[in-house]
């Protein structure tokens, strides 16, 4: 057992020393400051960094971090970026910093009816009172853009499609695994919710248009990471994949919200993410 300990301990050092080296390597053409300014001015149309008066290291350190490093990590396109942002932000509640970035992403090309529906595809996992209140601070954006609100229905099926047509994007999916590990509800209850599933996430939300089930189901997981719902987190990495996603682009977008939900969170999805795909 000791001798096996001291094999683990050997291939974990030199493991950690070739990403140490690849590290360095990475960074010795990488200049942080230039890349968070160029970042910066371009979502925001603005020479000046904006820093909190009161707090300006804090600033510096978050607008280096986002700007820089997060933004050069993978080769997610900046629309994409800035729509995980919005939903991740959404998911936590950070209005203030929604604002920010509402402004952000229609600067990087981000439609209205892109971002109105990257934020209700929030609303399954999340509840419908947080997007209400994100979507507050978004239509005031909108309105100061002179965007006409409302905007243009995205409703694509009927009241009666809504169970066909949720399941027709499910199944391929996920099967009925809802329904299977709920099976032993009382008085049909887990079949109720199995239903509710199908009818509202898939049908209701997953069927508007716009964004793409691809799409929907990025974002999604990206909201699921920031609540820190694993086994949730671990499903929708499986969804992703079947629905057309590739592990690079999932571990980018996961990473794209590092600032906003955190390391541990970020660091389980990513694990899951390298395990499902192998």
């Amino acid at each position: 057992m000791m001798q096996n300990n001291k094999k683990v301990r050997i291939v974990v050092f030199v493991m950690a020393a070739l990403l140490f080296a690849d590290g360095l390597s990475a960074h010795d053409s990488y200049d942080r400051e230039e890349a968070y300014k160029r970042n910066y001015r371009s979502l925001f149309d603005t020479e000046t960094v904006v820093y909190d008066d009161n707090d300006p290291e804090l600033s510096s350190l978050m607008h280096k971090f986002v700007y820089g490093d997060v933004f050069e990590c993978g080769s997610l396109d900046v629309r994409v970026r800035e729509m995980v942002t919005c939903v991740s932000l959404t998911a936590i509640q950070a209005l203030p910093q929604l604002r920010v970035h509402t402004v952000a992403a229609l600067n990087a090309g981000v439609t209205p009816l892109e971002l109105r529906e990257a934020l209700y595809q929030c609303a399954p996992f999340i509840g419908f009172p947080r997007v209400q209140n994100a979507l507050e601070v978004v239509n005031e954006i909108f309105i100061e853009r002179g965007i006409v609100l409302p905007l243009e229905k995205q409703a694509r099926i009927v009241e009666e499609q809504r169970h066909e047509e949720g399941s027709r994007i499910q199944q391929p999916l996920y099967g009925d695994e809802i329904k299977e590990a709920f099976a032993n509800l009382p008085d049909g209850m887990g079949e109720k919710v199995a239903d509710l599933l199908t009818e509202v996430c898939f049908g209701d939300f997953y069927t508007r248009g716009t964004l793409d089930v691809e799409m929907r189901e990025l974002l999604s997981l990206c909201v699921l990471v920031t609540m820190s719902a694993e086994r949730q987190v671990s499903a929708h990495v499986h969804g992703c994949l079947k629905a057309g996603l590739d592990k690079a682009t999932l571990c980018a977008a996961v990473i794209q919200i590092i600032p906003y939900a955190g390391f541990p969170p970020v660091l389980n999805a990513l694990r899951t993410i390298d395990a499902v795909s192998e």
